[in-house]
């Protein structure tokens, strides 16, 4: 039975570690991420699809869902208007498929 509990415990807090739970805030101090928008792929560290559903949003893969609250968010981003500024610089797909990295070195920002 401990077994079963702990097993439980370890997917909760791996759900929560790798979920793509996001928030966009007005203001950059309060961001956890600064992201800039490129409206080119191929300048992508990742590439994001935008869901309507937060179960699809479970892991560190570029699916993202907007979330209304702070609270209910994993990450808190900021969109800078400036590629200089960007911790990460993001590319919206209509496909799912498309998501991903393209930069790994920089996943670990959304952990």
């Amino acid at each position: 039975m401990k077994a079963f509990f702990s097993f439980i415990l370890f997917g909760f807090l791996l759900q929560i570690s790798f979920a793509q739970k996001i928030y966009s805030t007005d203001w950059k101090s309060d961001a956890d991420v600064k992201v800039f928008v490129t409206e080119w792929k191929s300048d992508a560290d990742l590439i994001v699809y935008k869901t309507t559903w937060k179960s699809d949003a479970d892991k560190n893969e570029g699916i993202w869902f907007f979330t209304e609250w702070k609270s209910d968010a994993d990450k808190k981003i900021y969109f800078t208007d400036w590629k200089s500024d960007a911790d990460v610089i993001i590319y919206f797909s209509e496909y799912k498929s498309d998501a991903g990295w393209k930069n790994k070195s920089k996943q670990h920002l959304f952990y």
